[in-house]
């Protein structure tokens, strides 16, 4: 984003120093002094010469567009008054459903602490 910013100030930087120069140019071609004014040259006039007159060229006449006989449509049997639709939908078949398995029953946690047998000590042989 950084680079952005960057690039876009250093564009602007150099659009505005160019219209500076453009400004200083037109004020120096603003102060220069009057030029003279150029001597017009006359020409003398054309010589005008006769139009010559061509015949009119004659415009050939369109063809007629010939008539084709056009093809007989078969005829199809086309029904007076669609039959009518149904006031009351059918009843849809009853749905039925597997039973659902039995969950297992969760195993019940030991609340009580069972006793861990220890060993008792050896006997010592010395006294103190």
């Amino acid at each position: 984003m950084a680079s952005f910013n960057c690039f876009a100030l250093a564009f602007l930087m150099a659009l505005s120093f160019a219209s500076i120069d453009v400004g200083v140019a037109a004020r120096h071609l603003l102060q220069q002094p009057q030029t003279p004014s150029l001597l017009k040259i006359t020409f003398p006039p054309l010589p005008s010469f006769p139009k010559p007159s061509f015949p009119r060229p004659s415009i050939p006449s369109f063809p007629s567009i010939p008539s084709f006989p056009k093809p007989s449509i078969p005829s199809f049997p086309r029904p007076g008054v669609l039959p009518p639709l149904p006031s009351r939908l059918p009843s849809r078949p009853k749905a039925t459903l597997p039973p659902l398995p039995s969950i297992p029953s969760v195993p019940q946690i030991p609340t009580a602490i069972p006793s861990i047998p220890f060993f008792s000590p050896p006997l010592s042989h010395s006294t103190p």
